[in-house]
């Protein structure tokens, strides 16, 4: 569902609270399916994770 380039936020990221709200742009998708980007330093699991997808208009959540 996600791809590189995607501008996603990040609604929750479990056990990394500071990370609430941060966007940024997906960078790479390890063999994990792990999303690393400009956000910070620390991959968004999306088993894990919660995240929305801002690009433009459409918006998904997952």
């Amino acid at each position: 569902m996600f791809k590189i380039g995607d501008k996603i936020r990040i609604i929750e990221m479990k056990g990394e609270d500071h990370y609430n709200g941060r966007e940024g742009v997906i960078e790479y998708i390890d063999g994990l399916d792990q999303l690393h980007g400009t956000w910070g330093g620390l991959a968004v699991i999306l088993e894990q994770d919660i995240i929305e997808l801002i690009n433009d208009e459409v918006q998904a959540r997952c």
